[in-house]
């Protein structure tokens, strides 16, 4: 059976005669979740969403309803939610489809939220080079507050809450929730150590603050409407609902797909819904969460425990879509953004592209992270320049290894992890491509270029 979609949070993406306007949104059922929400008790709502355990869009994966718990709701100190819109990771793209084509879906989820955590306020953090995104949801959070959405007692209840957008200045680690808030108050977009800079104990203001990214938010009236245990039953126990996997690279069909989670697997989306490779070609490898996650050899094989717990060998094209079962393969879904490599893709320079990209990003606060970044970046332009040694493949990954797990935040792990899989899945291509270069000439040469030497 071919893959399919099932489009929950895109089920106005892509409607003939959709707009993003006000109008249209109420008249396809609109608000009417925000309407009853906002008569319903506080702690049934957040209760609703605990037993979804629907897990974070972000790329943590943490769930919603339990990061909803750990808020500090006795400081007596004001709550505030936080719509992380950054959307920085490369090969992600699913976010801004949701803001710029159904930006009241977002509005209704971010109210309905906020009066669930009972938020004084709330923040839309958008990527600065979102500035049409921006526009668009200014327009549409007046639309809301004209209709009594947004604003002051929120459909005429008691309840009043206002939303702020606030333009990054394109800053991947604002992605990072405590960079982020840091960035929204006005400072450098600083990850901040946790604890103590937990946000849903000490977060913007040093007030207990929720941050949920866009997709993530989308799914709360989902939640409210159907209930938690309904929801739950969506897809797999353990990762419950859909993703949208965003699909870049080499296939014939990049895009956007919404899929319960367990569905079908990764081939069968690869295959049916993109495709499969460009003409003449074939697929090589994969990243499966944005350029942060663990490459995948196309070739590999792996020990997957089957849901029944029986053991079975599987190759990449099988693993079913969701987060489990791409852990059990040693990555991770991440935010979903699949980049998918062919033959053609020289993997040493796909190492070196994404490693200029980590090194360009780092906010520099951590010194392994700061340095480290820095010579991955310059040990893999060398080898890609023809200036490589045969000892640079293995100093490549021990860079990668004493960057993990010594940094504030995860930017340290996203930039290694790719480089480290990499060089040890594809070691072959990088003593080849010395080889190459060693024979023509290009090996040994030293001169004054720093990022030439040790």
């Amino acid at each position: 059976m071919a893959a399919q979609e099932d489009r929950i949070i895109y089920s106005h993406i892509g409607l003939e005669g959709w707009n993003a306007s006000i109008e249209k949104y109420i008249e396809s059922g609109g608000y009417r979740i925000l309407a009853e929400t906002v008569k319903r008790p506080r702690e049934e709502l957040c209760d609703e969403m605990s037993k979804s355990n629907v897990k974070g869009r972000g790329g943590a994966g943490f769930p919603i309803g339990r990061k909803w718990s750990l808020l500090d709701r006795k400081s007596g100190k004001p709550i505030y939610l936080v719509c992380n819109a950054d959307e920085s990771e490369p090969g992600t793209c699913k976010d801004r489809l949701i803001i710029y084509e159904d930006p009241h879906r977002l509005i209704e989820s971010i109210m309905c939220a906020a009066y669930a955590i009972n938020a004084a306020q709330a923040f839309i953090y958008i990527r600065g080079e979102y500035i049409n995104g921006y526009r668009v949801l200014i327009e549409a959070i007046e639309e809301a507050k004209k209709k009594n959405f947004v604003g002051k007692n929120v459909c005429g209840g008691d309840y009043s809450c206002e939303i702020t957008v606030t333009r990054g200045a394109g800053c991947y680690v604002c992605g990072e929730e405590t960079g982020l808030l840091s960035s929204l108050m006005g400072g450098r977009a600083y990850p901040r150590i946790k604890p103590p800079y937990f946000p849903a104990v000490m977060g913007i203001y040093d007030c207990p603050t929720i941050v949920n990214n866009v997709e993530s938010l989308c799914w709360v009236p989902i939640v409210f409407d159907k209930g938690g245990e309904a929801v739950s039953k969506i897809g797999v126990p353990g990762d419950p609902g859909t993703h949208i996997w965003g699909v870049s690279g080499q296939v014939q069909k990049p895009g956007r797909y919404e899929i319960a989670t367990g569905a079908c697997t990764l081939g069968e989306l690869l295959y049916d819904l993109c495709g499969g490779p460009l003409a003449g070609r074939r697929f090589k490898a994969v990243i499966p969460g944005g350029s942060s996650m663990k490459i995948l050899r196309w070739d590999e094989k792996f020990n997957f425990k089957m849901p029944d717990g029986s053991m079975k060998e599987i190759r990449t094209e099988d693993i079913p879509l969701d987060s489990g079962s791409f852990m059990q393969c040693g990555t991770a879904i991440g935010s979903c953004g699949i980049i998918v490599m062919d033959n053609t893709v020289d993997m040493v320079e796909a190492a070196a592209n994404l490693a200029q990209f980590y090194a360009h990003e780092s906010c520099g606060q951590c010194t392994p992270c700061r340095e480290g970044t820095m010579w991955m970046s310059r040990i893999a332009t060398r080898i890609c320049e023809g200036w490589g040694r045969k000892e640079d493949v293995d100093l490549l990954k021990s860079v990668a290894d004493n960057i993990v797990g010594r940094t504030i935040c995860a930017l340290g792990e996203g930039a290694a992890w790719p480089i480290q899989s990499n060089v040890a899945k594809f070691k072959d291509e990088y003593c080849a491509k010395i080889e190459r270069q060693k024979k023509d000439g290009g090996q040994g040469r030293l001169d004054n270029n720093a990022y030439r030497l040790i």
